[in-house]
């Protein structure tokens, strides 16, 4: 009910229920409990719910993981610092209790129970842990207040560095120093703006969030290395709206100075002084200083840094190139001030990286709390807040993504709320390659592929991409992967973990991919055309350089006639005819091509008498009447006995030996014997003119059967 006090939350860890059901009501109706039944469970849902937590009573001897186990898990993860244990047990050894007590249990239990024991040992421990608690909090709240701002905007940095192959974490760092000495420095030179060294504060912590929207821009566009397109331009351009509209889609934090700040300096740090910026055309002061400077800042570190497109300029050139308006139009004053800051510029610059990393802030933070013995608790309160925000304050903006953590101790990964309902799983999933629900999603060698993808990772380089197909809604689907890696402190460091989100990419993959199948055939007849029919025949005749293979090279005579006679509609169909009789002459393994016009080719192996193959293939295709016309086919053939295993030599032997066809009056094929004059000519009669006996000649080897 609305004004009453929130219960405190325990979790019970016993595999017996009946143990369970007594503590629920010895605990009476004080208390919000969770009840599991094993130690993969409770990690599970401290996990989820540890800040929810106020104790945990935790068995010791269950099945999947035991009591110890669990608080191995709340060790590694700095959890039992924050929530305290009672350890319940009928067994009382000195050693269980001082190996408990080790591994920093708070208290310790034993069967039978005892109502009143136990109430008291909780109340106990809830006041002992409150206490501890409070006065954390008067500490780590004055210290937190001071970063807060920071740790926000760094958390959200951190994964466009992460996640992105885009520009570096130093550019973040350099637009931030930039914008602080720019905006001192007008400070100092005017009071028009009427600015504080708080709103300076809020202005170069929101400077590094300027292209938080660049996180909408496909990775093509974002890092191709030559000059954009028109059109990739204008998307590109799109990436300050995209920023401020993730940041006018935080609606919690929408009364924070740092959001409004941030949002300024997304949207409008392309306006120019001039009013030929974008996105909104705003000129002079209608800009925001804040934009205003953010703006000179980035466009001096994208000047002096290298990139995909271009290579560094000086320093002294990017400041030339700035205040002779060469790379946009700013404000007089911030120009006067680049100026001034010149001589100091670089320096200030090196030693802005020297700074402590944004990502250290937190822990930072947590050692200043720490050094009060008393309050060593706060260093995982903090964490945690670091790490929750670090999943989640980035990503709220975005949708429709499956994110997703693994730990690989204990074996468990979780899954964002959109993901999980996406996949139809549980947030949580235990041991997920042992789980059905797991090997669902991972079999088919996708568990394989993120193994393998993993393994490729060092401390230095953690983060990997994978495109790769996964079963999602009963269908075989295209996702990218874009996981990093988080390693432990030893010596070796160890894989402990991944982090990672995948995105349904079967769209965009299946559209390349008949891109690339139309330009592979031709667009009339459906058959290959020339240049793919020239790589798959090399393939083979690289794979098969002993075998025998033939070419032939075959056009349709008095072609130009029936196009005069009948019209190009009419020899459109015939051309889309004689393919299709070429489908039905040959192998499924055959290659056959238009390579334009009224020309073809095939390209086939061969293990018997060459002659009777040709001859009836030739039978095939000519002598028909079709609506009126009778087709007439040449042909030329050229062997790889004849001139090697090279496809233009082919080629061209098959061209002069379909020149001789037609010199000697059409309708005929010939075979290429290495001369230009002597040529062998066989007649191409309708011999075998019906498919039946063109079926029968191939015998074993079959047409058009798939191999």
């Amino acid at each position: 009910m609305e004004g009453q006090k929130r219960k405190q939350k325990i979790l019970i860890v016993d595999d017996s229920e009946m143990n369970r059901s007594i503590l629920v009501d010895m605990l009476g109706g004080d208390y919000d409990t969770i009840e599991v039944e094993n130690g993969l469970q409770a990690v599970a849902v401290l996990q989820k719910q540890g800040a929810e937590i106020s104790l945990v009573m935790l068995d010791i001897v269950m099945p999947e993981m035991d009591g110890f186990g669990v608080l191995g898990v709340m060790n590694q993860r700095h959890w039992i610092e924050s929530i305290p244990v009672i350890m319940i047990s009928a067994e009382t050894t000195s050693d269980r209790i001082d190996q408990a007590l080790a591994l920093g249990v708070t208290d310790f239990i034993s069967r039978p129970f005892d109502a009143r024991v136990i109430r008291r040992r909780v109340v106990n421990t809830l006041l002992s842990s409150a206490k501890q608690q409070e006065l954390e909090a008067l500490v780590a709240e004055q210290i937190y207040e001071k970063e807060q701002n920071s740790v926000l905007m760094i958390d959200i940095l951190s994964h466009i560095v992460e996640f992105r192959n885009g520009e570096s974490g130093l550019h973040v760092v350099h637009v931030r120093r930039l914008t602080e000495v720019l905006l001192n420095a007008l400070m100092a030179k005017t009071d028009k703006y009427g600015l504080t060294q708080q709103d300076i504060a809020l202005i170069v912590t929101a400077s590094a969030l300027h292209d938080i929207g660049k996180i909408a821009i496909d990775d093509k566009i974002l890092n191709k290395p030559g000059r954009l397109t028109d059109e990739e331009f204008a998307i590109m351009k799109t990436h300050s709206m995209a920023g401020a509209q993730m940041l006018d889609g935080l609606a919690v934090h929408q009364g924070e100075p740092l959001v409004k700040i941030a949002y300024q300096i997304c949207r409008w740090h392309h306006e120019r002084w001039d009013g030929r910026g974008y996105p909104d055309g705003l000129k002079e002061e209608d800009i925001p200083i804040s934009a205003q400077t953010v703006a000179l800042a980035d466009v001096y570190d994208a000047l002096t840094s290298e990139r995909v497109y271009k290579p560094a300029f000086s320093h002294e050139q990017a400041v030339k190139m700035i205040t002779n308006n060469e790379c946009g139009a700013f404000n007089p004053l911030l120009l006067e001030c680049l100026s001034d800051v010149a001589d100091t510029l670089q320096e200030e610059l090196s030693g802005a990286g020297k700074r402590a990393p944004s990502r250290n802030v937190m822990d930072t933070v947590a050692e200043k709390v720490s050094q009060r013995s008393e309050l060593s608790a706060s260093n995982r309160t903090l964490q945690l807040l670091e790490h929750e925000r670090m999943k989640y304050s980035f990503f709220a903006a975005m949708s429709k993504e499956i994110q997703f953590e693994y730990t690989i101790s204990p074996s468990m990964v979780s899954f964002n709320a959109w993901g999980a309902r996406a996949l139809g799983v549980d947030e949580i999933v235990m041991d997920p390659f042992s789980d059905p629900r797991g090997q669902q999603y991972l079999g088919d060698g996708l568990g394989d592929e993120l193994t393998a993808a993993v393994d490729s990772t060092t401390p230095d380089d953690p983060i990997v991409s994978l495109e790769t197909k996964m079963q999602f809604d009963g269908n075989m689907r295209w996702f990218r992967f874009i996981m990093q890696t988080l390693w432990s402190d030893d010596e070796p460091a160890r894989i402990r973990g991944v982090i990672g989100k995948a995105v349904d990419i079967h769209s965009s993959r299946s559209y390349l991919e008949n891109l690339e199948r139309r330009a592979s055939f031709d667009g009339l007849t459906e058959l290959l055309n020339l240049t793919s029919a020239q790589k798959q025949s090399e393939a083979r005749l690289k794979e098969s350089p002993e075998s025998r293979f033939a070419l032939a090279f075959f056009d349709c005579d008095y072609f130009k006639m029936a196009n005069n006679t009948y019209g190009h509609l009419f020899g459109n169909e015939l051309l889309v005819h004689i393919a299709e009789r070429l489908r039905q002459s040959i192998r499924s393994r055959d290659i056959a091509a238009r390579v334009g016009g009224d020309e073809y080719i095939i390209f086939f192996e061969y293990n018997q008498e060459l002659e009777p193959i040709i001859s009836r293939i030739h039978s095939a295709l000519h002598g028909e009447i079709f609506r009126g016309f009778s087709i007439s086919i040449s042909m030329g053939v050229a062997t790889t006995e004849q001139v090697g295993p090279d496809f233009k030599a082919l080629m061209g032997a098959a061209d002069k030996a379909l020149y001789a066809v037609k010199q000697a009056g059409k309708g005929h094929f010939r075979f290429y014997d290495g001369t230009e004059t002597s040529l062998k000519e066989t007649a191409g009669t309708s011999v075998y003119a019906n498919q039946s006996e063109i079926t029968d000649f191939w015998g074993d080897e079959g047409l058009n059967e798939e191999e």
